[in-house]
């Protein structure tokens, strides 16, 4: 039958930022996670948030479901795949689901999120992931989202890009990180979002 293997985490942020876009509305976000992963490759797992419910219709949570298989290649080639879903209790209407691809090869990971419920939209992202002295992790990351539809009846396509760095380090048995990132538009999705900036 093979081992399995559970892991939880507990996150306290700052904000929590989303494509480079803040889904509490610039306050703190406490999250959570709970995974299960088979030693084939499968998993398994279920993640969740607070979130401002002003911006949100009325929930105050997202929570996301996911199931994938990962593997390696070599060493230092691995390889994802999965699905999600990113539901919001009391506000069903914007639950999304979306199928998720992505490659790392040597510290570099490029990678694709297709939502195709309730409308299309493409993601696309690289990142890059390296160690600096005293233990200290840097990571660089910039994506693209193109909704392809227009959304909250906004015309033409929606098109941005977001970017991020993150310095990270283990003490006492705890991960620190500190992130700094924006996006190039702030936009609008299906639900109303106020006071962006």
């Amino acid at each position: 039958m093979g081992e399995f293997d559970v892991s939880m985490t507990a996150t306290l942020a700052t904000d929590y930022i989303w494509r480079g876009q803040s889904q509490t509305d610039g306050a703190g976000a406490i999250q959570g996670s709970l995974d299960i992963a088979h030693e084939s490759g499968l998993y398994i797992g279920a993640w969740a948030s607070n979130i401002d419910s002003t911006d949100f219709g009325g929930s105050s949570i997202e929570i996301d479901y996911y199931a994938g298989y990962g593997g390696a290649i070599t060493d230092d080639i691995s390889y994802d795949l999965s699905w999600a879903t990113y539901t919001y209790p009391k506000n069903s209407a914007i639950d999304v689901e979306e199928a998720l691809a992505s490659i790392s090869l040597y510290g570099l990971t490029l990678g694709a999120k297709y939502a195709y419920d309730p409308q299309s939209a493409l993601y696309t992202y690289v990142g890059y992931d390296f160690s600096l002295p005293y233990d200290v992790g840097l990571g660089l990351h910039y994506g693209l989202t193109d909704t392809k539809y227009p959304l909250n009846g906004v015309d033409g396509d929606e098109e941005y890009g977001d970017w991020a760095v993150t310095l990270s380090k283990t003490m006492l048995g705890l991960d620190v990180a500190r992130r700094v990132g924006g996006a190039t538009a702030w936009v609008e999705a299906a639900y109303t979002i106020e006071d962006a900036f």
